[in-house]
């Protein structure tokens, strides 16, 4: 036997000896992508504050990687804007009353650029989760089961019914609990 027979002799690999990996589809959020874009613009026009704040977004979402729920949609990614922009409200606060306008005016500034970002994302409009939520209202009481707020919103999140457009859950419970007769 000549060494590259061998050779491929010694490394081939019987089943047994391979691991097998499951494959999962690693979907990044578009926001995500917008972000890591305007991260890039930001450096090359030397805009200190967008840095800031872009560097941060990304410090979050890779921190939230290391979890059990990493950010996979643009609506997990709106969720993490819109407690960064309560974080900065907060913080807000909490300078207005140590009289540092300076701080103030940087956390303003990052709530401006992070409200731009939260604008971005696409989310189904109050109205039609009225109109989605009336209906399964109605459908339930029909059908003769008892309408609370548990059946309706599992009927709401059920399926397609907002034809593939991120809905906010917090949103659809607000809207729930203000249709009349439910009860909790």
């Amino acid at each position: 036997m000549n060494s590259r027979q061998l050779l491929t002799r010694a490394t081939r690999l019987s089943a047994s000896q391979c691991r097998t990996y499951a494959t999962t589809t690693n979907t990044t959020p578009p926001m995500l992508l917008k972000i890591r874009r305007d991260l890039k613009a930001a450096m090359l026009a030397k805009d200190t504050s967008r840095l800031t704040v872009l560097r941060s977004l990304l410090a979050s979402t890779l921190n939230a990687s290391k979890t059990s729920s990493p950010i996979t949609t643009d609506l997990q990614m709106l969720a993490l804007l819109k407690k960064s922009i309560s974080t900065s409200k907060a913080s807000i606060v909490d300078f207005s009353t140590a009289k540092r306008q300076d701080l103030i005016e940087k956390e303003e500034g990052q709530i401006k650029v992070l409200e731009e970002y939260a604008g971005g994302v696409e989310v189904v409009g109050i109205e039609e989760i009225r109109r989605v939520a009336g209906s399964v209202a109605e459908e339930i009481g029909g059908a003769g089961k008892r309408v609370n707020l548990g059946n309706v919103l599992r009927g709401v999140m059920e399926g397609d019914r907002f034809g593939g457009k991120d809905v906010e859950r917090g949103e659809v419970v607000k809207v729930i609990k203000e249709i009349e007769g439910l009860e909790k």
